[in-house]
């Protein structure tokens, strides 16, 4: 029996993401004392750099990005996001001077929205209808599996070359591996073979289904335009709700290496932890994937949600059990981070636009996604703790969980027929 060919387009975005997404941003904390202590960088300014990449080229290149995907297909825009994630690392490994890391940065970030979350979500919803939570969450185990190595192995290259050589062999591997893949394996839509999304015959559908409710099969079908999209409220709340709850995220993934260390950890230690927090987000990103395609997929991405919310407080006791606890909880509940977002914003507004919504959202998140380390950064220079930061990422996750739970898949059907 043949495979249908979807699942290697999720191996592809499974790539992608491990490389783009898992390694390069999951990775790069490790990084973070090496440039401390050799260039001498604050806190701020570290998490400051992705911040300005995401004020200055994301929102741009994201709304390019969702028109050119909307227009080409993943593929073509994958192909040129590979090579703006690469060189900068390359660069990164010579860098002496802080606007040299800004402008890398930012030529990072641009690869990330080109290469990222965003085509990869409208690659697998392209492909797949009925399987797509599945399909889905084994494309974002590629973000779990690249976050759980990359600390080990970003920590032991640094050991093993150093923190500069470091950087240059990573880019070379993301080069080397994606370019390939996108050039030889990966299609933007199952039409370009004469297929139908999962691989199935064309059926009629039922009225209504546990996988997809009636209002989410109309969405799909007919889709909603931007300009009608923007002016609901379950884009604001799909909007709000992410940003503050990926900016938690941020803040501490990116922080927690950093903390670790203030509270008496060896860099080795710290990674483990770090690992083993994207270790466990695997089994939450397998089983999201499932229940997604058996219950309301918004309620299933509001409680994984809150489950972040209730795991940072346990960061404020650093003893090893608390520490480990905090990084299986977490972790867990991080197999909902990105991948859900689709999943919802198709079962409101359907596939037509779907690209250029994901750019408009995933523009938004990725302002808080940087934000939030920057402002937990600018409060441990200010106070010399994060003890005020996780409190505050604690406060914007559950109130991002609770502006998830608001959401109503019908409203746009609704506001169609009036």
């Amino acid at each position: 029996m043949r495979v249908f060919y979807g699942w290697w387009i999720v191996l592809a975005a499974f790539l992608n993401l491990f490389f783009s997404v898992g390694i390069v941003f999951y990775g790069f904390p490790v990084f973070y004392p090496s440039m401390v202590d050799s260039l001498g960088f604050t806190r701020a300014q570290l998490t400051q750099g992705f911040l300005l990449g995401f004020v200055v080229a994301a929102l741009l290149f994201g709304l390019l990005a969702g028109m050119l995907i909307d227009r080409w297909g993943s593929r073509q825009v994958i192909r040129i996001g590979i090579w703006c994630v690469g060189l900068p690392l390359i660069l990164m490994g010579s860098m002496t001077r802080l606007w040299q890391y800004y402008l890398l940065c930012i030529m990072e970030v641009v690869g990330y929205v080109l290469t990222g979350p965003i085509p990869n979500q409208v690659l697998i919803s392209n492909w797949f209808r009925l399987k797509r939570g599945r399909a889905m969450g084994g494309a974002y185990l590629g973000l779990g599996v690249g976050g759980a190595i990359s600390p080990l192995l970003i920590n032991g290259l640094i050991q093993s070359v150093g923190w500069r050589h470091a950087f240059e062999i990573v880019g070379i591997l993301i080069l080397v591996v994606l370019f390939p893949v996108a050039q030889w394996i990966m299609l933007s839509s199952p039409r370009d073979l004469d297929l139908l999304p999962d691989g199935l015959p064309p059926t009629p559908r039922p009225a209504s289904s546990a996988s997809e409710p009636a209002s989410n099969l109309e969405n799909s079908a007919v889709g909603v335009d931007v300009e009608r999209a923007v002016r609901s409220i379950n884009f604001w709340l799909i909007l709000a709700g992410c940003t503050l709850t990926i900016g938690a995220i941020g803040a501490v993934t990116q922080h927690l290496i950093l903390f670790l260390k203030g509270q008496g950890y060896s860099l080795s230690a710290a990674s483990r932890v770090s690992s083993g927090l994207l270790v466990s987000s695997l089994a939450g990103r397998v089983i999201v994937g499932y229940v997604a395609d058996r219950f309301s997929r918004k309620n299933v991405m509001a409680l994984f949600y809150l489950m972040l919310a209730l795991a940072i407080p346990l960061l404020f006791v650093a003893q090893p059990t608390a520490v480990w606890g905090f990084a299986l909880l977490f972790g867990f509940a991080m197999g909902a981070d990105y991948m859900l977002i689709p999943l919802v914003t198709a079962d409101c507004f359907g596939l037509s636009a779907l690209g250029k919504l994901l750019s408009l959202i995933i523009m938004g998140y990725s302002l808080g996604q940087w934000f939030a380390p920057w402002l937990a950064g600018r409060i441990f220079d200010a106070r010399r703790s994060y003890d005020l930061a996780w409190i505050i990422m604690a406060a914007a996750a559950a109130v991002g969980a609770a502006l998830i739970y608001a959401v109503a898949p019908n409203r746009p059907a609704a506001a169609r027929q009036n």
